[in-house]
């Protein structure tokens, strides 16, 4: 035992776990002290892709963003260089490679920035895992780039960062509905389809089902990297289930507003609905925009309500693999310490991400500052990068015939459709008692 707990304290400079809360401390300093300034974001372009680069005001070109991007990258290729080098890494070989793993993630932002191809919601992420998946499944991903294919270490880092972005104000501007409709449904749905998927089809790995129960129910993908995290689940099963989330994302992103105006159902009650199943905050935003500025931010909220979850869901089945399924049942029963050397630190700084700018930040320097001075600016847009470079990251790691093998007979596409459908149900259900004026009034 105290083998291990040295071998604990060791991970706090050697883990990619905890070089992700270090990464994303030392990059809130930054933004915070300003050296960050704004990270560039790739503009939208029609015709010529070049006007992604050039920076407007009004209609007026007032700039190119090279210098912004090349500084990005010198920045950021350091900053996990350095984390590289204690995680005995090769840092050379990883420099080189991260550099064209970032310039796949431009072209990601290329093909997603285009303006017919936006307006179909067709975003980065989708972009990113189909680049890397065409290199990884046609010529090959070469062995030199693996070197800076650190999946796990740019999504965790981005999950940090996405913890800036969970502002209890905001939670406590819906209050009640938004706490009923995201903390009711979630849970009872991932209950509803881990059951489902061992008892139900038998799937043979547990592991599996609670990812894809995880993605299906709280937020997608980042869901899906904390569960499999404390899971111990394969980076197979990973890609499966990011893959099916990203496609029924956009589908729902499209159809949802659609079917919400059709149907002449209350806006309120439509974006409580699109916040509390679509799998994307980017795509609730887009979806809720369709109904209205209120519809946008009853949906926004509503999912940032729910993405608090990934710590809580993280937690239970990091607690449940230790206890019941990973156990030895000849062997002693599990204490505390198991419990946390199973649990994904990365979300412990998530969690501190979101009470120190909840309770520190926002109060010392006012919340408009907070949120257009440093999130906006800086760690939402840089927390962006780093996911288009995770799935780019994915895609090259990725085999169709690695994915095929986990499909066994499609029942983790029966799972996902059968647990989507489950909780689209049950959440418009929750948000008609929510938001439609039945338990409190209506919104607006």
């Amino acid at each position: 035992m105290n083998t291990q707990r040295e071998s604990e304290w060791k991970k706090l400079y050697t883990s990619e776990d905890w070089w992700s809360v270090w990464m994303g401390f030392i990059i809130f300093l930054f933004a915070i002290l300003g050296w960050f300034g704004q990270v560039p974001k790739l503009g939208k372009w029609t015709f010529n892709p070049a006007d992604m680069f050039i920076v407007r005001e009004g209609t007026e070109a007032a700039g190119t963003l090279a210098f912004p991007i090349l500084l990005l990258l010198v920045t950021l290729g350091l900053l996990m260089t350095v984390a590289v080098y204690f995680m005995r890494g090769k840092p050379g070989r990883f420099l080189g490679s991260f550099t064209v793993v970032f310039i796949l993630a431009i072209v990601s932002y290329l093909f997603a920035n285009q303006v017919q191809v936006k307006a179909y919601g067709l975003g980065y992420a989708f972009w990113a895992l189909l680049i890397g998946l065409l290199i990884s499944n046609t010529i090959g991903t070469p062995k030199w780039l693996m070197a800076g294919v650190r999946t796990e270490l740019y999504i965790k880092t981005g999950l940090v960062l996405l913890g800036a972005e969970v502002l209890f104000g905001k939670i406590l501007q819906l209050g009640g509905p938004g706490l009923f409709v995201a903390w009711l449904v979630t849970p009872t749905v991932i209950f509803f389809m881990y059951w489902f998927g061992v008892r139900g089809l038998k799937l043979a790995s547990k592991s599996l089902v609670i990812i894809i129960a995880a993605a299906t129910s709280v937020c997608g993908v980042s869901a899906a990297i904390a569960t499999c995290a404390a899971a111990r689940g394969k980076k197979e099963e990973l890609t499966l289930a990011v893959g099916m989330t990203l496609i029924f994302t956009v589908l729902m992103m499209i159809f949802m507003p659609m079917i919400i105006k059709g149907i002449g159902m209350d806006v309120a009650v439509g974006a409580a609905w699109m916040g509390g199943t679509i799998d994307s905050t980017g795509a609730v935003v887009a979806a809720g925009a369709f109904l209205g500025k209120q519809a946008e931010q009853i949906a926004a909220v509503v999912k940032m309500i729910q993405n608090v979850l990934i710590g809580v869901v993280a937690f239970f089945v990091a607690l449940y693999w230790t206890t019941s399924v990973d156990r030895d049942p000849s062997g002693p029963k599990p204490n505390a310490m198991e419990i946390w050397y199973r649990f994904p630190k990365f979300v412990v700084g998530f969690v501190a991400a979101s009470l120190l700018f909840s309770f520190v930040l926002v109060p010392a320097m006012g919340q408009s500052v907070v949120e257009n001075d440093i999130i906006k600016f800086a760690t939402k847009s840089l927390r962006g990068w780093l996911f288009c470079m995770a799935f780019v990251s994915i895609g090259l790691e990725s085999n169709f015939k690695d994915l095929a093998s986990q499909m066994v007979g499609g029942k983790p596409l029966i799972l996902y459709i059968t647990g989507q459908s489950f909780n689209v149900v049950l959440t418009v259900f929750a948000a008609w008692l929510a938001f439609g004026g039945v338990l409190w009034p209506k919104p607006f």
